[in-house]
């Protein structure tokens, strides 16, 4: 079926708050099966909803609406919506009960003023079983319009639990589920991944596409149609070709991420990871605790910043930072050799740099990268010249080393 998303948020217009809610359910729409004619993000103006969600209304099977619910006075989409499509503002028992039982002293009060929740459109049937998210289904002219929460958490939540499944009663002959599956890659450039997929485009079948993400990209196989899914014959045997194609160049699949595949490498040998990080100032270190279970393969790391601390920290002598410079491979080496030492792991990396926006010079501009490895006696540099902003650089230093690790472990 086809259908259209509308985000409704000043913050988004002006550009305060990313708009993440209408990708996400474009994804999980998309791969349902569903095609999203447009996704719209618009502010806080009753006309300028209203006038929107009507001409969706006139192209679309369907529309998700996500903002605006809320109890301030900003919040303006079902004001929007009653003059839209002129029905009337009536108080919804559930919604109302549930704000008296919870927030009675502060209604009462006048504190706080929350009572606006409860006046919804007339015909609405809230999303939320115990009417503590708001959001609701209306149906208009036959066709479902889901108003879900702009806080993405919850927006996420009440998308899967309501609106997905809504639809499929809502259309029960929808097509099959689209089979799609990401690729993430890294070491390759876009380009000679096209080259060696260039094959699949002979079959009409196949969208493939090609996502640079950093350090990464990301190929994206989809095939619509599939009743079997991953497990049919022809999604069975373009993602063979393509995992020969990419070799080591390929390190997951989904949402699997360099941190997730190398923590499960280094989990699987039994091996402790330390790092020892300068320019990147502890992203490296942050990336790979966002992994559930990294500490049973992440000794910890340190964050040696200055000349003094790669010697109070490492040892690594004052003498030879001066006449090698922080930046260098002999200093990236140093620090990896020393974290191994120091931090009694089983592996050791390190990356010290000019991230920027400043503090480059001739021979060592902005985005020069040095990062280092010590594992089984054996010590290694990579020079890396980066570009873009200095988060930029840093989320790219972090990728890097991090893919440094699992090709060594590779290898071994």
């Amino acid at each position: 079926m086809i259908g259209e998303i509308i985000a409704i948020g000043d913050e988004l217009t002006s550009g305060r708050i990313t708009n993440t809610t209408s990708g996400y359910a474009a994804q999980e729409l998309f791969l349902l099966g569903h095609e999203i004619l447009a996704m719209h993000t618009i502010g806080d103006a009753p006309e300028l909803i209203g006038s929107t969600l009507k001409t969706a209304l006139e192209r679309a099977d369907f529309v998700i609406v996500t903002g605006g619910l809320g109890a301030t006075s900003d919040d303006l989409t079902n004001e929007a919506v009653v003059q839209a499509l002129g029905l009337t503002t009536a108080v919804h028992p559930g919604v109302h009960a549930n704000l008296n039982a919870r927030l009675s002293r502060e209604l009462q009060s006048g504190s706080i003023s929350l009572a606006k929740l409860a006046q919804l459109p007339e015909g609405a049937e809230v999303l939320d079983d115990d009417c503590r998210m708001a959001g609701y289904l209306l149906r208009y002219n036959g066709k479902p319009i889901f108003f879900l929460p702009g806080v993405p958490p919850q927006m996420e939540i009440l998308l899967h639990r309501k609106v997905l499944p809504g639809l499929r009663t809502f259309f029960p002959s929808q097509a099959p589920p689209v089979c799609q599956q990401i690729y993430r890659t890294c070491g390759l450039q876009e380009v000679a991944i096209n080259r060696l997929l260039l094959p699949l485009e002979e079959n009409r079948s196949l969208q493939v596409g090609y996502y640079p993400v950093g350090c990464e990209v990301h190929v994206s196989l989809t095939i619509p149609n599939l009743a079997h899914g991953m497990k049919d014959p022809l999604f069975l045997e373009t993602d063979a070709f393509i995992r020969k194609a990419l070799e080591h160049h390929l390190f997951g699949t989904g949402k699997e991420t360099l941190a997730s595949v190398t923590g499960q490498l280094l989990k699987s040998r039994g091996l402790v990871l330390g790092v020892a990080e300068s320019c990147t100032g502890g992203l490296i270190s942050s990336t790979i605790t966002e992994t559930a279970g990294s500490s049973q393969w992440f000794g910890g790391g340190v964050v040696v910043y200055s000349n003094q601390l790669k010697h109070l920290l490492l040892d690594i002598d004052p003498a030879f930072l001066a006449q090698h410079g922080a930046v260098s491979h002999e200093t990236a080496q140093a620090m990896a050799t020393q974290t191994a030492v120091r931090l009694q792991c089983d592996i050791a990396i390190s990356a010290t740099g000019v991230a920027g926006p400043d503090g480059g010079s001739a021979e060592k501009p902005v985005g020069t990268v040095y990062l280092g490895l010590s594992y089984r006696n054996r010590v290694i540099d990579q020079l890396c010249h980066f570009t873009g902003s200095r988060r930029q650089i840093q989320e790219k230093t972090t990728q890097t080393v991090l893919d440094l690790v699992r090709r060594a472990l590779l290898e071994n």
